[in-house]
């Protein structure tokens, strides 16, 4: 029987045939001897991506502290067995599960569990020693939870479960310590054993704490969030296999929970009023457009905030505890207007209901009820919120500053906090289940070797008075520099969606001044710097009224005899919420007339000084056709062969808000169009909720490698084109358990793209993460940036790394505020055949190409823009369609097909007009 692992494993997607250099490994061993014993030898490795070829040995070598400990591989067999637990009505919280094997332990058979087993709460059990189950290694236990599910006051008995375990196999840690060492494929049995290595670090604190996957999070330190939410500290902790040598790396991490406490409050706060009694008298539906009340899309938002919260519901009997229930959705209805059968006949409101059973009238009888798990109504004063529950649900834009906040630690301080963690929180030597296993975790984090590579140097207009400059530490200074090629600024118009009083006519021209001043200075030319300014209301037909405008200029521009060719429109925002204006200015633009669009807040504009516009003409510029800087020649050049076409991509998939059910996901492909690999094309598009897999790749490609082709035409002249002879991919957003997925369902369709194309490149493909937990830190205060922070360059390739694989990672980034996250590079493929160094300095280099700034960005440039792309791809819809006129995250009545069909249908693809231009910039 086939290994059952669960999501939290450190899974690199399984064993099977891999790719290294552009070949193809023989299969190797797929789970070793009978009984999970070792490979014979003489087996091959195998890999899913390329194995390393090489280690770096260019830059400055540093000592680096990360947060990891290093533990020692078990010794001793550990036994997996399978758990089922019945009946399978539906699948049981974590918690549950966790429970039940608990009183199982415990209760039920404490002498088949000494010492106890570990467990996952989900399938997984391991143990040291083999439990007696019988002959066929198999027995079935009835377990009941008493004080739990039921009470006396239900009127139902609790309920028992049955449990059957199985075991499935006996593992040999030796596999651990052959794979660390590179003499062993990352196969089932390895991947099982890792499992069993977390679910043993993992069960002390999951079984005292609220946990979610890989963290757990206590009370101490919380913060109040508002809008019902309030935020705790917790710690990350998962096995990953290093260099030689287990690792364990340990975070801290934030969890977003509902905040505890009468279940009245708690919807006071979502509604954003004040706790008095007056307002908790306002907890009923609103009727009319006056009046008090709470408003239908109001209960609708309340309604979605409260689905899945547990709440204890006071009994009002001496001696019978409160009871446990999930809210199901918020009631339309009022106690005292809400009516239910009696089984002897006739019906009740629910307020005379709770009168006669608690001998008390409630206190608040006209406000909603809530609608639990078994279909009753609940009063809302009578609900208490239970603490330490995970809202999975997104956090509030108007709430990301005080999560980041909250969040945001300095180098010194996050790791002194993760080794105080680690010695007093986690104190992996007072673990009964970390100790029974025989694993033995050094307290202090590990010290380990990095480099710290050179810059590249960027090229600039040699009308500038300096034509090229060197970074330091990721950043850089355009005073007294021009663009490369600095575009042309034709005719524009400006729109101001801010109040006039607040944002007047003075104020608009003095915008306009600063704004082209420094448009001049880096070299731009603007044809006329007094385009009108109109003011519109943000309520009203924004596309139509930006259309009518634009008709307007051009009408008046071709009675003056002037060129009718308007290129850039400037969007004032007012304060506050704007995202429908963004969107429609943004449909507007892309879509709809095809334009530069640029926005800016209103209150950034007033006073501002000439650094901020320096930064708005940089956007502007390469929206406009222009390129703001490259590399110079070397930078590159080393790297790849100036005499051979290489095009850079990236590509991303995003997906819906959590509770978002029937919203789609957008994929984005962007891929360089010229030499200097600054210029880059865009394509995106709608594709299946929550599919990671990119399905139509191989469309996107072509249209990418077309884009290039005609850039080479008509702006190079270079004809015939040249073909390109190198394309290296890097793909964002891709978990370790689906490389092998990325491997045989994009690769082939990037290979297909090119072969319809007649062209053959060699091609590479890197997934780059950031959803990692590794951290860098520097040794000593002096070794850091200004921030703290292990400086820009800095790159890792050993002992953290894969024990076999082509990775590493690298902090292109200078830091700013709290600690930095370093790039994690996975090379999946490679006919390149790139050295460790050259794909290290290569990488580095295209962080510094992001036009946006003048400091090297965390990841690659094309990587950076196929994620602006993505979401820039929601605004491709009409604003006015139906499709977001309903206050649900979901098409009503439809399924999720047609909803997905829908968005199909109405996306709509780029203005040929800008299809070739970096619009999204």
């Amino acid at each position: 029987m086939a290994p059952r692992i669960g999501r939290d494993s450190t899974s690199r997607g399984g064993s099977g045939r891999g790719r290294s250099r552009g070949g193809t490994f023989q299969a190797g061993s797929r789970g070793g001897a009978p009984g999970g014993g070792l490979p014979t030898q003489g087996s091959h490795i195998t890999t899913v991506g390329v194995k390393r070829p090489s280690f770096g040995t260019t830059g400055q070598v540093v000592k680096v502290k990360a947060n990891v400990f290093e533990a020692t591989v078990p010794q001793s067999i550990i036994r997996h067995y399978d758990v089922v637990i019945s009946p399978i009505e539906q699948a049981l919280p974590q918690r549950m599960n966790m429970e039940i094997i608990d009183a199982l332990q415990s209760v039920v058979a404490p002498d088949i569990f000494t010492p106890p087993a570990v467990y996952d709460g989900r399938k997984n059990m391991f143990a040291t020693r083999e439990l007696p189950l019988g002959p066929n290694a198999s027995q079935e236990f009835s377990v009941t939870l008493h004080g739990t599910s039921a009470s006396p006051a239900s009127g139902r008995p609790p309920k028992t479960y049955k449990v059957k375990l199985t075991k499935v196999a006996s593992i040999n840690p030796e596999v651990l310590e052959r794979f660390i060492k590179g003499d062993q494929s990352h196969d089932n049995v390895v991947l099982t054993a890792i499992t069993a290595l977390n679910v043993v670090i993992r069960m002390e604190p999951t079984m005292k704490h609220t946990f979610n996957i890989r963290s757990f999070f206590t009370a101490a330190g919380s913060k109040p969030l508002g809008l019902g939410f309030e935020l705790w500290q917790g710690l990350f902790q998962s096995v990953r296999p290093g260099m030689g040598r287990m690792l364990i790396n340990v975070d801290l991490s934030t969890g977003l929970m509902y905040r505890s406490g009468p279940l009245i409050d708690l919807c006071l706060e979502f509604l954003e009023m004040e706790r008095n009694v007056a307002n908790i008298r306002c907890l009923f539906p609103k009727h009319g457009d006056k009046g008090q009340g709470v408003s239908d899309s109001e209960r609708r938002s309340l309604s979605r905030f409260l689905h899945g919260v547990k709440v204890t519901i006071s009994s009002a009997i001496p001696g019978v505890g409160d009871l446990p229930k999930v809210i199901k959705r918020l009631s339309d209805k009022v106690a005292s207007q809400a009516q239910f059968q009696l089984r002897e006949g006739g019906t009740i409101t629910v307020a005379d209901h709770f009168r006669k059973t608690r001998n008390s009238n409630l206190q608040f009888p006209h406000i909603f009820c809530v609608e639990v798990g078994n279909g009753a109504l609940i009063p809302l004063e009578l609900c208490t919120v239970i603490p330490g529950q995970i809202a999975r649900k997104q956090i509030p834009s108007s709430k990301t500053k005080d999560v980041v906040q909250f969040s945001t630690k300095k180098p010194v301080e996050r790791l002194a906090k993760i080794v105080d963690g680690v010695q007093n929180t986690l104190a992996y030597g007072r673990s009964e289940y970390v100790r029974q296993f025989g694993i033995n975790v050094q307290p202090d984090a590990l010290v380990l070797d990095a480099r710290i590579l050179a810059p590249p140097t960027m090229k600039y207009g040699r009308a500038g008075t300096q034509s090229s400059l060197l970074p330091k530490n990721g950043a850089w200074n355009m005073l007294g520099k021009q663009f490369v090629v600095p575009a042309q600024i034709k005719q524009s118009f400006v729109v101001v969606f801010e109040q006039q009083r607040r944002f007047t006519e003075r104020h608009g021209r003095e915008m306009l001044k600063g704004l082209f001043d420094a448009c001049k200075l880096a070299g731009m030319k603007v044809e006329n710097e007094n385009p009108p300014i109109r003011w519109l209301n943000a309520q009203s037909k924004i596309v139509e009224h930006l259309k009518e405008e634009g008709r307007v200029l051009r009408d008046r521009l071709k009675a003056e005899g002037s060129s009718p060719a308007i290129n850039l429109v400037i969007i004032i925002l007012p304060e506050g919420g704007h995202d429908d204006i963004y969107s429609a200015v943004k449909y507007f633009g892309d879509i709809s007339v095809g334009v530069a669009t640029q926005c800016m807040r209103a209150s950034k504009c007033l006073g501002a000084k000439p650094q901020y516009y320096a930064n708005v003409a940089l956007k502007i510029n390469v929206k406009l056709g222009g390129i703001n800087t490259i590399p110079e020649s070397p930078s590159i050049n080393h790297h790849l062969d100036p005499r051979k076409l290489t095009i850079v991509m990236g590509a991303d998939v995003i997906h819906p808000a959590p509770g978002s059910e029937g919203r789609p996901s957008y994929a984005a492909v962007v891929g360089s169009i010229d030499s200097s690999l600054a210029k880059y094309a865009a394509v995106s598009q709608v594709q299946t909720s929550r599919q990671e897999i990119i399905s139509g790749l191989d469309e996107m490609t072509k249209k990418i490698l077309r884009e290039n082709r005609e850039h080479q035409i008509r702006f190079e002249k270079k004809s015939p084109p040249r073909p390109p002879e190198s394309i290296i991919v890097y793909r964002d957003g891709v978990s370790e358990g689906q490389f092998k997925a990325v491997l045989d369902s994009e690769l082939p369709l990037i290979k297909n793209a090119c072969k319809e194309m007649k062209i053959n490149p060699k091609i590479t493909l890197i997934v780059v993460g950031k959803r990692h937990h590794i951290r860098f830190f520097p040794t000593s205060e002096r070794q850091g940036d200004h921030s703290g922070n292990c400086p820009a360059g800095t790159v890792v390739d050993t002992i953290v790394a894969h024990p076999t694989e082509f990775d590493f990672y690298l902090q292109s980034h200078g830091g700013l505020l709290g600690t930095s996250r370093s790039a994690h590079y996975s090379v999946l493929y490679d006919e390149n055949n790139f050295s460790a160094d050259a794909l290290q300095s290569l990488s580095f280099a295209l962080c510094h190409v992001y036009a946006r700034s003048t400091r090297s960005v965390s990841i690659p440039a094309p990587v950076y823009y196929a994620d602006i792309v993505c979401s820039r791809a929601r605004n491709h819809y009409d604003p006015d369609s139906d499709l977001f006129n309903t206050d649900s995250n979901s098409s009503i009545g439809s399924s999720e097909h047609d909803t997905l069909q829908q968005h199909r249908d109405q996306f709509k693809s780029v203005n040929p007009n800008l299809q070739s231009t970096m619009y999204f910039s």
